[in-house]
């Protein structure tokens, strides 16, 4: 039910490369803007993606005789810039970064919270924060949805079948050892973070290697001292919540399955699963709990079945 439009020229851009934007819903009204900057500049922005506020929907902030001020935001990403006559060619991985910060996007600007406060992206709890930019790289999966984007930027010939067969293998390629190093450090950060006496016999390190033990298939190092550099939970805001990571992986998972149950190809109920996501996940913001949120939206509470399928982690029944 919503649109997005280019609306340069409506608002002062910092660079040249950045581009601005206008969502509208399905009766052509505004709703939000937002700002996109997605080439590197190393002198002038940091490494990596990201997306934030720029303004937040609020009614009690409106302006000449508007009923609400709408959400901005801004999505900025440092894909490869152009060079000369060759247009910039996005990596898989850049296209998933994309789709991400667009996810985190779609939360602040489909909003119907008038609160500044817990609108959009803001007083959302740490748990669910990640979960619609993750539930949007499911979509770069999705072989209609990238077939519809990966062209050749000469020829117009669609992405190989046999290269998208290989993207989808390497997303499940250890799939099984990669979740058992995040559930790691999931258990690392919490039980230091609870339980954890400094005082006691035990050092952070005889922690490690005890949940090690129960959560990986090749035991570490001894000399292993990762934790000096395990800056998330040290210096980085996810003291005892690490383990938000892995969570959003399985709301997110279990959200791209409401559409995955209704069939992928069957356009309308894609559109009623979507509306029904915009008008739960999306528009909710900080006004309810996470949980109360979800089920509102799944019907249920989260199960982690639909990421253990999506990795190929589920046992395959013999034939």
């Amino acid at each position: 039910g919503v649109s997005v439009e280019p609306a340069d020229g409506l608002a002062p851009v910092w660079n040249s490369d950045v581009k601005f934007y206008c969502v509208k819903d399905s009766s052509n009204s505004p709703v939000a803007y937002f700002y996109f900057d997605p080439y590197s500049r190393p002198s002038e922005k940091r490494g990596g993606a990201w997306m934030n506020v720029v303004f937040s929907r609020s009614r009690v902030l409106a302006r000449n005789g508007s009923p609400v001020r709408l959400p901005v935001a801004h999505m900025v990403c440092n894909q490869t810039p152009p060079v000369g006559d060759k247009p910039s060619l996005m990596t898989f991985r850049e296209v998933e970064t994309v789709f991400h910060e667009f996810g985190h996007a779609l939360q602040h600007m489909l909003t119907k919270q008038d609160e500044g406060f817990v609108s959009g992206i803001r007083g959302v709890e740490w748990d669910a924060v990640e979960l619609p930019s993750q539930f949007m790289e499911n979509w770069c999966y999705h072989k209609n949805t990238l077939l519809s984007i990966a062209k050749h930027y000469e020829t117009g010939e669609l992405l190989p079948e046999e290269i998208y067969a290989k993207l989808v293998a390497a997303k499940n390629f250890r799939a099984g050892t990669f979740s058992l190093r995040q559930i790691r450090f999931a258990s690392v950060d919490m039980e230091l973070h609870t339980t954890y006496d400094p005082n006691g016999s035990l050092s952070i390190y005889d922690v490690d290697r005890r949940v090690a033990e129960r959560t990986q298939v090749l035991a570490p190092l001894p000399e292993d001292k990762f934790l000096c550099s395990f800056s998330h939970i040290f210096a980085g805001g996810y003291a005892a919540g690490y383990y938000s990571y892995k969570w959003a992986e399985v709301l997110s998972a279990d959200a791209f399955s409401a559409f995955e149950d209704v069939g992928l190809d069957n356009e309308k109920a894609i559109e009623e699963t979507g509306r029904r996501f915009r008008e739960t996940v999306l528009a909710l913001g900080g006004g309810k709990s996470p949980l109360e949120v979800f089920v509102s939206f799944r019907g249920r509470e989260p199960s982690p079945e639909a990421l253990l399928r999506h990795n190929g982690l589920l046992p395959v029944a013999a034939l």
